[in-house]
């Protein structure tokens, strides 16, 4: 038999509703103010002027054409870095450590997991000492490196969980009918670890572009990319290109998460 609502679960419903709504408006308003400004036809951050016709205001006289900020996103001399992460070391990484418990897979674990306890600015930091020290001038190669470092996580636990599904019967069988290890990787291993390793990429990829503090560590002042460039925008002159990238990046990361899931199934790889 059914238990009838009470007034504690009724209110206890309103409640978490609230707050999931004040959540989900925190989140959502500042990406529609954005998108809307990313149309304005001025030079600073500002909201599209509507039409005065049906005001009876005459309008204003056409003056020079500016151009569009989601055409004029890249100025000349204007160099967007384009990152290709490679998977090679980090599904080869989760290889080694899934399903073994000795202690030095629990260390790898743990090492390979410990970018996600400092913060993104604190890592930047310590990045940058550790190099200095050493003796790395800043350059792209060692920006690429810090990245790696921060997004290594994330393609391993996803491709652990797809490992933790993989069935032993099959590498087992795999071997007695003769096939060798590399062909049984090929053909048995990597078909079904291979969602948990794309939806990995794809969660690295985004979490890369969003890191802004290691870029601006270890990348040299000659080195100009897309997370640097926009925050010296916003920083000096509060350009309206900043919201027109924003816009495409948003539009993008939205397209590209609903073919991630139809691909990989996104959602059940990091729920």
């Amino acid at each position: 038999m059914a238990r009838r609502s009470t007034g504690g679960d009724i209110s206890y419903r309103l409640v978490l509703g609230a707050l999931a709504g004040v959540a989900l408006l925190i989140l959502i308003v500042p990406v529609l103010v954005v998108l809307i400004t990313s149309f304005t036809d001025s030079r600073s951050l500002r909201f599209p002027r509507p039409p005065c016709r049906s005001a009876g205001i005459e309008p204003l006289r056409p003056g020079p054409v500016r151009p569009d900020p989601h055409r004029g996103v890249e100025q000349p001399g204007d160099r967007v870095l384009r990152h290709r992460h490679r998977g090679d070391a980090r599904p080869a990484a989760a290889l080694g450590i899934a399903g073994r418990r000795a202690w030095w897979a629990q260390a790898l674990d743990g090492l390979f997991m410990s970018p996600l306890v400092l913060p993104s600015l604190a890592f930047g930091l310590a990045a940058l000492m550790f190099f200095s020290t050493l003796g790395f001038p800043l350059s792209i190669p060692l920006m690429i490196l810090g990245h790696v470092a921060v997004i290594v996580p994330f393609v391993l636990r996803t491709t652990i969980a797809s490992l933790s599904q993989l069935d032993r019967g099959l590498l087992d069988t795999s071997a007695s009918l003769g096939a060798g290890a590399f062909y049984t990787f090929r053909r048995v291993t990597l078909p079904i670890i291979r969602p948990g390793i794309l939806a990995g990429a794809f969660i690295a990829f985004m979490a890369s572009l969003d890191n802004v503090s290691v870029s601006l560590f270890l990348a040299g002042p000659e080195n100009d990319v897309l997370p640097i460039r926009m925050w010296s925008m916003l920083e000096s002159t509060l350009d309206v290109r900043t919201a027109a990238v924003s816009g495409v990046l948003i539009f993008s990361t939205a397209l590209l998460v609903v073919v991630m899931d139809r691909i990989v199934g996104l959602t059940r790889r990091i729920s």
